[in-house]
């Protein structure tokens, strides 16, 4: 038994000196107390990244079919009335969501910003609750302009125009139009702002929406905005982008283009912003996940007099589709591994001190020794 515990004894890698034969010194000390303090800093860092979650990024290819994209938006327009605000949504697949109402509420705002009427019906002229009759009074329950299958406010006649791709040059001409008093009411908005905010259900494929005047429509191919009906050369599109979103908030999304503002110098134009659109995944650490977006964008203003085709006054974006896809993750550090870099921590602070100390001692005793030396020569 004695034997084994010699060998136990022989494997020891920590000897002990006896402490009649330790030097205590003052330099000792202070980088004893020096590498302490260093050690509990790195050992408190080291335990708050062990208590809180990490990241992890990753890129992969993007392999989702059939999904939709949804955009949420809040613009404000402050010299763009509400009456002749439109909203419109088209992809490259071809699907095409004209003079879009649902999911849309829009706020008359004064030049000042104030709220003068929110409509919750969405965008497009208001409602009327009882149009005009030819003889100037309202109409009654069953009283109409015509029969069931004709237009019964200017509403209609626009809407039917619309679906025509013809353009309504002059609403005084229409007697829907005329005793509903349509330019007059446009008239009354006129130094107005709009509000607009909602969002819009598409196609996960590339296309664009936009913000102009005037109801749109399809003449040869082309898509158009009916502009004469308001009698106006100009149109000021300044806007401020309150908040733009591609998908739910996620935490640490940035989106770039919230807060901005625009003013417009020239008479009028189109202001286009180009959007990058990136699939971004984030699951937290409980194990939730959320499917949603990030973007890049650029901007440019294509004045109405550059070229030769006049352009399109309104506010439009522009997006196309990543084909790579972004996933955060998070997770905490395991136990081990904190266990690992706090005895890292401990060992290498103590190596080190014990190196510099070593050093210091042996320099201050050759330095003494040398001066002894001196003095008896």
């Amino acid at each position: 038994m004695d034997g084994i515990m010699s060998k136990l004894r022989n494997l020891d890698a920590y000897p002990k000196i006896n402490e009649d034969f330790y030097s205590r010194t003052l330099s000792g000390g202070l980088i004893t107390l020096a590498s302490s303090v260093l050690m509990l800093l790195l050992f408190i860092s080291e335990l708050r990244l062990y208590l809180h979650t990490v990241t992890e990024t990753k890129l992969v290819v993007d392999t989702s079919r059939g999904e939709t994209l949804r955009i949420n938006f809040d613009v404000t327009f402050p010299a763009l009335p509400c009456s002749i605000l439109s909203l419109d949504a088209m992809d490259i697949s071809g699907e095409q969501h004209l003079d879009v109402k649902h999911d849309i509420i829009k706020k008359r705002i004064d030049s000042h910003g104030n709220v003068i009427e929110a409509r919750p019906d969405g965008i497009g002229a208001p409602k009327i609750e009882k149009p005009l009759q030819k003889h100037g009074g309202r109409l009654e329950h069953n009283e109409t302009y015509c029969d069931d299958h004709c237009c019964n406010t200017c509403e209609d006649v626009r809407e039917a125009y619309r679906k025509k791709g013809w353009a309504l040059s002059n609403p005084d001409l229409i007697d829907q139009c005329k005793r509903e008093g349509f330019l007059q009411r446009i008239k009354e908005e006129e130094g107005e702002g709009c509000n607009v905010y909602g969002f819009l259900e598409v196609n996960k494929v590339a296309g664009n929406f936009h913000f102009a005047p005037g109801k749109s429509f399809q003449q040869s191919g082309v898509h158009v905005h009916d502009l004469l009906a308001f009698q106006k050369d100009t149109f000021n599109v300044s806007h401020h982008i309150n908040r733009l979103t591609f998908g739910e908030y996620f935490p640490g999304v940035v989106n770039p283009l919230d807060g901005v503002h625009w003013n417009q110098e020239s008479p009028s134009g189109m202001y286009q912003y180009f959007i990058k659109v990136v699939p971004t995944v984030y699951t937290d650490v409980g194990g939730h996940t959320i499917q949603s977006n990030q973007f890049s964008v650029t901007e440019h203003f294509r004045s109405a007099d550059a070229g030769r085709l006049q352009s399109l006054p309104g506010v439009f974006f522009f997006y196309d589709l990543s084909p790579i896809k972004v996933t955060f993750m998070e997770e905490h550090v395991s136990f081990l591994h904190f266990l690992t870099n706090v005895c890292a921590i401990v060992g290498g602070v103590f190596t080190v001190s014990g190196i510099l100390d070593s050093f210091i001692y042996h320099s201050q005793k050759a330095i003494k020794k040398k001066m002894e030396l001196g003095k008896f020569s």
